[in-house]
């Protein structure tokens, strides 16, 4: 007689292994399936491996930090919030801390850490996992859900649908769960992929590559979104620009980038220095070269290829330049025009930007508003946050959540 669950839960991710865990606490017969030979990959990538679970924002700040959507998140983060998270892992024998008095991860900075923690947890659980193994289709027949993968076929009272987003395709994301929600009847949004480098225009900051800029400020160049804004350290590229700030930045860039072809965008360099700031400094340097007076504020790389870009004689004092030159300097300084003109897609996007619409999802359940005993939890829904543990901390609590199986 074919084996019936009282609940599958489809990616074994993150927020798909929370859910597993939660749903065991209440339920006997658990399924875990997932496409690649061993679960949680994504997650042993988190934070370039490090690992940055979650954050000390308290969670109204936390889910403004989501934007509009944010508030979705409200019982989610009341279940299983930072805290709640942090005991749970310390309950699993991981020891986490806040050395920027800001980020939280486990001590060892290693996310095989928390992985291992998770796998030793799940063994002791009573549930059947199922790896290499790739849905096909999941379907509601008869109040049972029918779960066809391979050659297999599972019957479930309950399905949870944890499948990720479709950055970073070698770990497995293929947006199969988009798929799976609009056969059930979902609708997903449109998908953009989101934390990752972009690509410039302009060519002069492969020149300067060896330099971090601290507390730059980016900001779109187009009335429509000018209120659009990040600060944070970038780094310059051969053909672009990356970074923390240029990670944030990148979710809000890609759907303009998608609308428009290219995104004009202005960066502040100068540790947020306005023309006037910037005009003091050159005062107060007066007996130096303009580029000397440049390396006070700016690393030598990017000092030179701004003169340069400015047509300037870096060599030559600032008083003695042509009025036009100088003033054209000041404004590149205070605000350093670029333009975004592409991106390397979901091969290196760290997360994706939409996903099922969160209409049609119950907040204080993670349940279905169409398909009842159908949840979703993690990134396969339309939220996504910032760098700094935000959609980590989100996977967990979504899946917690979805993992208790409310109806």
């Amino acid at each position: 007689m074919e084996k019936l669950y009282d609940v599958a839960i489809v990616g074994a991710g993150a927020a798909g292994i929370i859910a597993t865990i939660a749903a065991c606490q209440s339920h006997e017969n658990v399924l875990l399936i997932e496409k690649l030979p061993k679960i949680g990959a994504k997650l042993k990538a988190t934070g370039g491996g490090r690992c940055n679970l979650t954050n000390t924002l308290d969670e109204e700040q936390f889910m403004k930090s989501f934007g509009k959507q944010g508030r979705f998140m409200s019982d989610a983060l009341k279940l299983f919030d930072a805290t709640a998270l942090r005991e749970f892992f310390h309950d699993l024998g991981v020891q986490t801390h806040c050395p920027d008095g800001f980020r939280i991860f486990p001590v060892t900075h290693d996310s095989t850490t928390i992985l291992t923690a998770l796998q030793t947890k799940l063994k002791s659980l009573a549930l059947d996992i199922q790896t290499n193994c790739s849905i096909e289709s999941i379907i509601k027949e008869d109040e049972l859900f029918i779960v066809k993968a391979n050659e297999k076929s599972f019957k479930a009272k309950k399905v949870i649908v944890s499948t990720g987003g479709l950055g970073y395709p070698t770990l497995g994301a293929e947006g199969d769960g988009y798929e799976f929600a609009k056969s059930l009847g979902h609708s997903v949004t449109s998908l953009h992929p989101a934390m990752m480098p972009l690509l410039t225009k302009e060519q002069w900051g492969a020149q300067c590559r060896a330099d971090t800029i601290a507390n730059a400020t980016i900001k779109v160049d187009i009335k429509k979104y000018k209120k659009l804004k990040a600060c944070g350290d970038l780094i310059f590229t051969k053909n672009g620009i990356r970074g923390p700030v240029v990670l944030d930045f990148a979710r809000d860039v890609t759907p303009i980038l998608d609308k428009h072809g290219e995104v004009p965008i202005l960066v502040n360099l100068t540790k947020g220095m306005n023309e006037d700031q910037i005009y003091k400094v050159f005062k107060n340097h007066s007996t130096l070269s303009t580029l000397e007076t440049m390396q006070t504020i700016l690393p030598l790389s990017i000092a030179q290829a701004l003169c340069n870009e400015c047509e300037v004689n870096a060599q030559e004092k600032f008083k003695n330049l042509e009025g036009i030159k100088r003033e054209k300097l000041v404004k590149v300084l205070a605000w350093t025009p670029l333009t975004i003109i592409g991106h390397e897609g979901f091969k290196h996007a760290m997360i994706t930007r939409g996903g099922v619409s969160l209409k049609e999802i119950e907040p204080k359940t993670m349940q279905s508003k169409i398909i009842s005993g159908l949840y979703f939890c993690g990134e396969v829904m339309d939220l996504d946050g910032p760098c700094g543990g935000y959609n980590l901390q989100w996977s967990f609590s979504s899946g917690y959540l979805a993992g208790q199986l409310y109806d």
